[in-house]
């Protein structure tokens, strides 16, 4: 979170943790009231809970967001997920107010490619374009050429040339994924997911013994083992809209649980049932997406704080490979 510079001097002066909220205040009421008042949006990710997404004006993967994002005529964009997406949310929109509820909701895939580490392995592959996963700071975007999301990933390394060399970032895993569909050699960064590494290939065998009809559908962050048992792999809304489509009745879903309320919501007769990973909890939840609530969220529009800033040579650096990925997504009606 280091390209981040936080108005946390007005955070300090409301004190979130010292503010009583009326318990009789009707949440959903409030927040929408002030989405009037303030001219606002609240852009909300699949894996938020279910109260945030019930709330929100939009709710999407980091494709999704970032579109939506692009194109809002908000004054101010809360962003109800975690600070590399807020992040992209003010690199796109550097004259709008850009609120996060909660500062601490950081992202283990971003925090492990820090942008001065991987400035030295860049430099090592001179001729290589630097394709970099949106789950990414914005100092390791300014070292990009593309940024691209899980949903889009396939086509943007596919629109350039066959003998082009490319670093992926910082994702090995959808990096490995990507390699084996496009039949690339890309050169992988070695970054994770804490949530998609954790899950259990042991664990979602034996559930998929005890439910043998059900259909295996994964995020391709996920390991390269449990991929390999994986009826379907896609992004966060391909799964979405593959338990849509899909005659099957029973889902084994190996990704973030926060997917599961829009699933049920989409498909009120069908089974979702959260892959197990392989510690003792009994679903896998990301616990930087979990610290927003509806609480915070209420807090965050009412004192307009946490705010998001960046310097504006950052942000022009790291806006042109976003700019790029919208531009090749349009091209292919993604």
């Amino acid at each position: 979170m280091a390209d981040i510079n936080i108005a946390k001097s007005n955070l300090e002066r409301v004190g979130f943790l010292d503010v009583d909220i009326d318990p009789t205040i009707d949440l959903f009421a409030e927040i929408e009231k002030l989405k009037k008042e303030k001219n606002a949006i609240i852009l909300a990710h699949y894996y938020q809970e279910p109260d945030i997404q019930d709330v929100a004006d939009f709710i999407g993967d980091s494709l999704g967001l970032a579109q939506q994002a692009e194109k809002t005529n908000a004054d101010i964009i809360v962003f109800a997920g975690v600070h590399f997406m807020a992040e992209t949310a003010k690199i796109l929109n550097p004259n709008k107010k850009v609120l996060l509820p909660d500062l601490n909701a950081g992202c283990s895939l971003s925090d492990s490619a820090p942008p001065e580490l991987f400035r030295l392995f860049k430099e090592k592959h001179p001729d290589h374009i630097v394709i970099t996963y949106i789950n990414c700071s914005a100092g390791m975007k300014a070292l990009s050429d593309i940024i691209c999301t899980s949903s889009n990933a396939e086509k943007i390394i596919e629109s350039l040339p066959k003998e082009q060399n490319i670093i992926f970032a910082p994702d090995k895993n959808l990096g490995a994924y990507l390699n084996k569909k496009t039949g690339r050699n890309m050169v992988l960064w070695n970054g994770a997911c804490m949530v998609h590494e954790i899950f259990s290939l042991e664990k979602i065998t034996k559930l998929k013994i005890r439910h043998p009809q059900a259909k295996v559908i994964a995020h391709p962050e996920c390991e390269a083992p449990v991929l390999a048992v994986a009826d379907f792999i896609g992004s966060t809304t391909a799964l979405l809209k593959y338990s849509e489509k899909s005659d099957a009745a029973e889902f084994i879903v190996v990704t973030e649980t926060g997917i599961l309320h829009q699933m049920q919501k989409s498909n009120p007769n069908k089974t979702f049932i959260p892959a197990p990973p392989n510690n003792s909890c009994a679903c896998n939840d990301c616990p930087h997406m979990k610290l927003n609530t509806l609480e915070k969220l209420y807090l965050c529009m009412e004192y307009e704080t946490p705010e998001i800033t960046m310097a504006e040579d950052l942000r022009l650096a790291a806006l042109k490979p976003i700019q790029r990925m919208l531009d090749i997504s349009k091209q292919y009606g993604l």
